[in-house]
């Protein structure tokens, strides 16, 4: 059911013409904000957009709504966000890791996906964390995953215009590039955050 009406949100900000990606950024950030998996949509951006559109508009997007949930998180419903994460220990131990290294745990799990990224954007807005750090350091580690997931659905218009031979090989091998490159970031964030936490 919510697979189905993301797909109908993607075929909505389709019908929108030139405004397209306008609405497209503010239904994905309003997704991020209300906690619902954006990865459809992620997906659907390569699909509609294409991969260098729609990895920037995928990449704005999920920042504004990173960006909006984290002041969330730290004004409106503080006391609510600090219980949930009091009654989970590994949110407990990445709250006080960020206590002592800032920006930098705050990087690493936004490549490691051990961690929920929406719930995350809440968590950090209970932290002392600067809010600049926090987009910055999300905006830059949120790339390489953006990058994978417009890429694979970017794909999807070999369908639409079927390519030349050269064109799909090419195509399939930046795939399959993007995503060692992204797995190999993710294994290598996930270790030095591992040690990050033990240190702390």
């Amino acid at each position: 059911m919510l697979t189905d009406f993301l797909n109908d949100a993607l075929n909505w900000v389709e019908g929108f013409g030139i405004w397209g990606p306008v609405v497209f950024i503010l239904v994905y950030a309003a997704a991020v904000v209300f906690m619902v998996p954006a990865s459809i949509l992620t997906g659907g951006a390569g699909t509609v957009f294409g991969l260098v559109q729609g990895s920037i508009l995928v990449s704005i997007a999920s920042t504004l709504g990173a960006s909006l949930s984290f002041l969330i998180g730290r004004y409106v419903a503080r006391d609510r966000i600090e219980k949930l994460i009091d009654k989970n220990p590994k949110f407990k131990t990445v709250k006080e890791s960020v206590e002592n290294e800032g920006w930098k745990i705050v990087a690493l799990t936004r490549l490691s996906p051990v961690f929920p990224f929406t719930f995350l954007n809440y968590a950090y807005g209970v932290t002392r964390v600067k809010f600049s750090h926090y987009v910055l350091a999300s905006w830059i580690s949120m790339m390489p995953g953006t990058v994978m997931f417009v890429y694979i659905g970017s794909l999807a218009r070999l369908g639409a215009e079927p390519p030349g031979t050269a064109q799909i090989i090419l195509r399939i091998v930046g795939l399959l590039a993007t995503i060692a490159i992204t797995v190999y970031i993710t294994k290598i964030a996930r270790k030095a955050l591992q040690e990050k936490i033990d240190d702390n």
